[in-house]
């Protein structure tokens, strides 16, 4: 059966991907504009790149985007037939809705669900999944910047009294706000050793429990807090859950006042936990020209058009290595990787990476916001971001005479 599916997806691949010139919210429209060669990028570099992904090389891809200089220079979207897609095999899909996602087999958080994903709905609303993690980073430096929360370094059990029975290890009665920022809480958890559509990955059994806190806390420490780098989901649920309590108001709606409205994004959606929480971990919908907005406003050390949203000093030491992840020379920030994009790992972009292929990739040096996004789920083509960042900056170099 499984031979039978990538059969007809080589066949239907060309029919299912297709770049076409899709019609974007006006809010791409408040970008100023520029040619690639106007801020010295090679547009043959460019456009290779456009074609592999238009030819479906590097799998599933849905928009590609650059700024440069605070300049829109290149934008392209794919448009691929997911509702086809996910219906090539039936007896294929009807295993993968049972096996792994049960009782959820429609809901929210089935990832072949073509409702759901990538796109919310009939809407040109993308997935951004983990770079979820990210935004909400934000949020904490502007509540950090307007006094609502004190510190860093205040212990997270006060924040959970219905779960205090879960604290009683020393260890984890010690976790700190900034312990969940850099993912080293301590607490035994494991989401890469088996895929998101597998429910013995951590983060998929979360998703599909009713109660996703007590599932978060209820593991055992494994370390100390702030001793070693854990990726974990889960962490950043528990910051949504502080975020609204300090700031006494639900967490997408504290990012609709403070980030959103004041970066122009009117269109979004943010998925909710079954207790209403709302999902820091994977759970928000964004255009793709609303997405690199946060790009830019990372790039321009939380200034965005005179406006200051976001501490600098937040910027800063959002941007500082806090841990190596041992993961292709990565380190990690406050929900943020660190990745080199050189030979040599001298030279780093600050970067959100979500499930599927979306990317937000910051490069200071170059002035350069790169954003894609895709669905990179049925199968392992999903291009790493290094790689991507690279072709990218081929055309720079090429733009300036440099091989």
């Amino acid at each position: 059966m499984q031979k039978t599916l990538w059969f007809l997806l080589f066949f239907l691949l060309p029919s299912i991907c297709n770049a076409v010139d899709i019609k974007m919210p006006s809010s791409v429209q408040q970008w100023p504009t520029a040619t690639p060669s106007e801020r010295g990028l090679n547009e043959v570099v460019l456009e290779e790149l456009h074609r592999e992904f238009e030819d479906g090389k590097h799998g599933y891809v849905n928009s590609f985007l650059l700024v440069r200089g605070g300049d829109l220079v290149f934008e392209r979207y794919y448009d691929v037939d997911y509702q086809s897609l996910t219906k090539t095999s039936k007896l294929q899909q009807k295993r993968i809705m049972e096996n792994n996602y049960g009782d959820n087999a429609t809901s929210q958080y089935n990832y072949h669900d073509p409702e759901w994903h990538p796109y919310y709905q009939d809407t040109r609303l993308h997935t951004i999944q983990s770079v979820t993690k990210s935004v909400t980073s934000a949020l904490f430096g502007i509540a950090i910047g307007r006094g609502e929360l004190s510190s860093l370094d205040e212990r997270i059990f006060q924040y959970f009294p219905r779960l205090m029975s879960l604290f009683e290890d020393p260890l984890k009665k010690s976790i700190t706000i900034r312990d969940l920022l850099t993912m080293s809480a301590g607490i035994k958890w494991d989401e890469f050793t088996h895929l998101y559509t597998n429910p013995l990955n951590d983060a998929a059994s979360m998703e599909s429990s009713d109660d996703w806190l007590k599932f978060i806390l209820s593991p055992p420490m494994v370390f100390p807090p702030g001793e070693q780098f854990v990726y974990n989901s889960g962490i950043t649920i528990l910051l949504s859950h502080i975020l609204q309590k300090s700031v006494d108001m639900p967490v997408d709606e504290y990012a609709q006042k403070y980030l959103f409205e004041p970066l122009g994004i009117k269109d979004f959606y943010w998925k909710k936990t079954p207790r209403g929480l709302t999902d820091t971990e994977s759970g928000l919908y964004l255009t793709s020209t609303d997405f690199m907005k946060l790009g830019q406003l990372y790039l321009d050390n939380g200034n965005w058009r005179g406006a200051q949203i976001l501490p600098e000093s937040w910027v800063e030491s959002t941007m500082a290595p806090a841990f190596d992840t041992g993961y292709m020379g990565n380190s990690y920030g406050f929900q943020w990787w660190l990745a080199p994009y050189d030979e040599g790992g001298d030279n780093w972009m600050f970067s959100g990476s979500g499930y599927g292929g979306q990317y937000l990739l910051i490069i200071p040096e170059y002035e350069l916001v790169m954003v894609f996004n895709g669905w990179n789920i049925f199968d392992k083509a999903r291009p790493a971001k290094e790689y991507l960042a690279s072709r990218v900056l081929k055309g720079i170099m090429s733009a300036e005479g440099v091989k």
